[in-house]
This record gives C-alpha cells, sequence and structure tokens, in this order.
C-alpha cells in the first residue's frame, strides 16, 4: 500500500512538472490548435484551461484516431452544445487524451489493488466524462432554446406586423434576448451580412441545433417563402403548433410517469407499510413468541 501510494505521488509530481514544461514551452502549435487556446480562454475554468494546456499536443494524435467522419459529427455536437466554456473540437480532443491518461493510471492503480469495480468506473471516467458533460450541455440548451422560440415568435410577429422588415425585426428582437437562442440568431444575421443567402443561413441555424421546434421554424420560414405567405400568419402558426407540440409531449411525459410512479410504489412503498403495520400490531398485541416457540 505504501508503494502505490509513493508511486501516485511520484506520477503527481512528474505530472505538474511535465504541465509546467509544456506551459512554458515555446512550442510552435498548428494555427488551429493554437486559435483553439486563444478561443474561449476567458470563458473556460481554470481546470479545464491546465487539462486543456496539458493535452493539447495530443490533439491531433486524437483526431487521427477518431477518423474524419466522427470528428465532423462530434464537431455538429460541440455546436448543438454551444461551445460550453469554449469547447471547440480541439480543446475536445486534448480534454479526451487528458481524462483517458488519467483513467488509465486510476484503472491500474485499482487493479493493483484487487477493486475491479472501481478499475471499470475509472476506465468509465476516461472514455465518457468529457461526453457527459457534452450530452448535458447539449440536452439544456436545447431545453431552455425550446422554451424561448414560441415567445419569441410571437414578438417577432408584433414587430414585423408594425412595419418592420424582417431581418431588421429579427435583429431588434434578437437584442431584447439573452441566452442560446439570441445568440444562435446573431450568428445567423451575421452570416447573412456577410453575404450567405437567407435559405443557406437558416440551413446552418437547423444544423447547428438539435432541436425539433428549430427545424421546425426554419422548415415553416422557408415554405412560407415559397409559397408567398404572410411573414407574420406564418410566424404566430409556428409559434401555435409549438405551443401545441409542447402540451403533447407534456402529456406524454406524465402518462410515462404514472406506471414509473405505480412500480415505485409497489416495490418500496407498499412492502414497507405492510411491514411497518405487522410489526406494529404484534408489538401492541404483545404476542409471547418465546413461549408460542416453547409450546411447540
Amino acid at each position: 500500500m505504501a508503494l502505490l501510494l509513493a508511486l501516485a505521488v511520484a506520477l503527481s509530481v512528474l505530472g505538474a512538472f511535465h504541465g509546467i514544461r509544456l506551459y512554458r514551452a515555446d512550442v510552435k502549435l498548428p494555427t488551429d490548435l493554437a486559435l483553439a487556446l486563444e478561443v474561449g480562454a476567458t470563458r473556460t475554468t481554470v481546470v479545464g484551461s491546465l487539462v486543456d494546456r496539458a493535452g493539447i499536443r495530443y490533439a491531433p494524435l486524437i483526431l487521427r484516431l477518431m477518423g474524419p467522419e466522427r470528428v465532423a459529427r462530434k464537431r455538429r455536437q460541440i455546436d448543438s452544445a454551444g461551445n460550453p466554456s469554449g469547447l471547440t473540437i480541439d480543446r475536445y480532443a486534448a480534454r479526451r487524451a487528458v481524462y483517458a491518461f488519467l483513467g488509465a493510471i486510476g484503472a491500474f492503480s485499482m487493479l493493483l489493488n484487487g477493486q475491479l469495480i472501481l478499475s471499470l468506473l475509472m476506465v468509465a471516467f476516461g472514455f465518457f466524462w468529457i461526453e457527459v458533460g457534452l450530452w448535458s450541455a447539449i440536452r439544456i440548451r436545447r431545453d431552455h432554446i425550446e422554451r424561448t422560440l414560441p415567445d419569441f415568435l410571437d414578438v417577432l410577429a408584433v414587430v414585423v406586423s408594425a412595419g418592420l422588415g424582417f431581418r431588421p425585426a429579427l435583429e431588434r428582437v434578437a437584442d431584447k434576448y439573452k441566452g442560446p437562442w439570441s445568440d444562435e440568431i446573431r450568428i445567423t444575421l451575421q452570416q447573412m451580412a456577410m453575404g450567405v443567402s437567407r435559405r443557406q443561413a437558416f440551413d446552418e441555424l437547423r444544423r447547428r441545433n438539435d432541436s425539433e421546434q428549430v427545424a421546425q421554424f426554419v422548415t415553416a420560414l422557408q415554405q412560407g417563402e415559397e409559397l408567398g405567405s404572410p411573414i407574420v400568419e406564418t410566424l404566430i402558426a409556428i409559434a401555435e403548433d409549438m405551443r401545441r407540440t409542447d402540451a403533447q409531449n407534456a402529456r406524454r411525459r406524465a402518462a410515462r410517469a404514472v406506471p414509473r410512479a405505480t412500480l415505485a410504489v409497489t416495490m418500496f412503498m407498499l412492502p414497507g407499510t405492510m411491514i411497518l403495520l405487522i410489526g406494529g400490531f404484534v408489538y401492541g398485541a404483545n404476542v409471547d413468541f418465546g413461549a408460542m416457540l416453547g409450546g411447540g
């Protein structure tokens, strides 16, 4: 045990010195990796920044091992998460390298102690810790956007009906909102200002967001534009459809919750209640189990 503790301390000290050396070394990194360290540096935590700098050298290797298709899919997931804490595909690869190393060291130490379950947990940490954070960020961001979108469309319809053009109205309403949906609208407006067509900019908006309501908004907007429908009526119809969809999803979630609650009551609460009732009844009746057993 003392030998393992000494080995862990030695590895920690070695890792700290290696991290400091990498931090101070004047290493010429590729342009995209250097940009990855710079972009979002003020948005990430201190620990996240240290992890990035420790693993950024191994990011190209991780990206090559992932392959182009998986890298493209992971890039879309990061976009869907809204680049939480300045996360980019290169910073993701750097963190995968560091967490995999820490997980491997932890799993090896647990195996030496004969703790197989803890070893498997360390392996899971190395492979899935950053994925859990990414999935959680995607879900939270999607829920926030889907809650904001119907009210946003109502306000946008009012501003457009007042006589303002669609793009200026979109910019004005986006300035009044804070959060991921407002950020997405600003990105879309910047793309259109740089010469990207309106259709392509909204296609990119749909691609960046893994949300059924965002896809519904973009599809309805493009169809209304093709058919020449009034934009105000289109926006109001989209908002009503989204609220109707939200109500249906809420009823679906409630319907799924009833069997789960029934199962929990049947398996846990009912047996516990029966034990308490029977125990209280026997205790209150002052039954002499010793005499009953002796008489038998």
